[in-house]
């Protein structure tokens, strides 16, 4: 696929991914709505601190967590189409919501369930895997991803000036939030009308079960055991420091701890469900895979994406606070971070493709993660300005690449639970998220930038170990095995 290839829109597959990144990037413009607004809300609402805040950024990006899972699941069951249409609709709702609210609980609550828009990342990965094929798949998910992406960028550029000019006034901030949310749902239900899943006569290959990854061997199901459970776990730094806060009583955060662990316990005995027959019967060798390599991909999003949902979380008051900037100045220099989503995230899907070694590609990125948060970290405000915007590009050219790599590698691994995959992968991107944003609360801006330095690093060091080359990354199809096929003549004679 080249680059020229993206301007023949009457190509169905063209079409489809053009309709996709949109949508993907209304949704990020919607979810990172709040970051941009921040110093407006500090000044229009009197009762709200820049702890809340704080608290609202964790919020924000938490129940995507389980989002992503259950979007995996549900990607794998009914397809992406009704999947994105119903989720940008049904999350227009908490945006509003949010933008209504009068009180630190609404807020609260409305943010939270907002977060579980940021699933929207896997529902377009999944749609556009089922457009394009193996050798092509790097470049069009990077394009989808980095032009989607550019959405929180957007959002950080023209929220403030919205929220100013366009319509002024203490609630101006609210109307800008309130506009984005009815503008997703608008788009939601065109999308239903605009697209479908894959090209005609497309076969889905779905999993035997949607409720768990399946795997390949005894060692790998306890391997998915391990990865999940800081999946769902992480949620209770969430519930520990809404309780320090003051938001909830111990009794409350109790009682979330415990329902935590019951999700978890829930989550395990589904994998011991799907996989132990599955296992017991045996797996025909052209049906397994390395689970290794979707955790070595767990860890590379976790300390890619994690860190980029982090960083433009706080980025924006990091600039006006540090240079002494107005909040429209820093909000549109601190979305150079995500701006260079456009061409970096594309680039690194097409890096993948063309290089002919996507392991490769995946540990040069994740290396110069750690060296670009190493020197945003030695960053302060003695610094000249330019300087510090054109570190933060230099970072942010590896970061979005790394994520780009990632999930031109995903849809390779297995096709037939490639929305599980994707969903796992996903999450710990949020995982990342979560832990550095509680990490933030409690460390100094340039700590922060080398503690995650440090997560890119250990990343660096688990690809070298766990990731595998993916056999027929670069076929013009998809590996099928015989489990898919049989499965495949199950279902059809199943609707006859």
């Amino acid at each position: 696929m080249k680059v020229s290839d993206l301007f023949k829109y009457r190509q169905p597959e063209i079409r489809a991914l053009h309709l996709t990144w949109i949508a993907f990037y209304i949704c990020f413009f919607v979810w990172f709505n709040m970051a941009p607004l921040a110093t407006s809300m500090l000044k229009s609402a009197n009762w709200l601190t820049a702890d809340d805040l704080r608290l609202f950024a964790i919020a924000n990006v938490a129940l995507t967590i389980p989002a992503r899972i259950l979007v995996g699941m549900a990607l794998d069951k009914w397809g992406p189409r009704w999947v994105f249409s119903v989720l940008m609709v049904t999350m227009a709702v908490p945006a509003i919501t949010f933008a209504m609210g009068d009180s630190r609980v609404q807020l609260l609550i409305s943010r939270l369930v907002l977060s579980s828009i940021g699933a929207s990342f896997v529902v377009g990965i999944h749609m556009t895997a089922m457009w394009f094929k193996p050798k092509d798949i790097g470049f069009a998910e990077g394009f989808y991803a980095g032009w989607g992406n550019f959405g929180s960028a957007a959002a950080a550029m023209s929220l403030p000036a919205i929220a100013l000019h366009a319509f002024g006034g203490d609630d101006g901030w609210r109307y800008a939030i309130t506009t984005t949310a009815l503008i997703m749902a608008a788009y939601g239900v065109f999308y239903w009308f605009a697209i479908t899943d894959g090209p005609a006569g497309t076969v889905q290959h779905k999993p035997r079960k949607v409720a768990a990854m399946e795997v390949s061997s005894w060692g790998d199901m306890f391997k998915l055991i391990i990865w999940t459970i800081p999946m769902v776990g992480i949620l209770s730094v969430l519930v520990w420091r809404i309780e320090k806060m003051g938001y909830i009583g111990a009794g409350w955060a109790w009682a979330c701890h415990g329902v935590i662990v019951l999700v978890v316990l829930y989550q395990v005995l589904q994998i011991l469900r799907v996989n132990v027959p599955i296992l017991r019967k045996g797996v025909p060798e052209d049906d397994k895979y390395p689970f290794n390599s979707v955790a070595a991909l767990n860890s590379t999003y976790f300390a890619n994406f994690g860190a980029e949902l982090a960083v433009v979380s706080m980025l924006p008051m990091f600039f006006e606070l540090t240079w002494g900037l107005s909040a429209t100045a820093a909000g549109i220099i601190a979305a150079s971070f995500a701006f260079v989503n456009l061409f970096a995230r594309p680039i690194g899907g097409l890096v993948s493709d063309r290089f002919g070694n996507r392991r490769f590609v995946m540990l040069a990125y994740m290396l110069g993660i750690a060296v670009g948060f190493l020197l945003m970290g030695l960053m302060g405000s003695g610094w000249p300005l330019f300087i510090a915007v054109v570190i933060t590009i230099f970072c942010s050219v590896f970061v979005q690449g790394a994520e780009g790599a990632t999930f031109g590698i995903i849809p390779s691994i297995k096709r037939r639970i490639t929305g599980q995959i994707s969903g796992m992968a996903g999450a710990y991107g949020n995982v990342g998220a979560v832990f550095y944003l509680t990490i933030y609360t409690f460390v100094t801006p340039s700590q922060f930038f080398l503690i995650i330095a440090a997560g890119a690093l250990l990343s660096f060091i688990a690809c070298f170990f766990w990731l595998k080359e993916p056999e027929g990354a670069f076929a013009e199809e998809y590996f099928v095995s015989s489990v898919d096929l049989a499965i495949a003549e199950q279902a059809a004679v199943a609707t006859k």
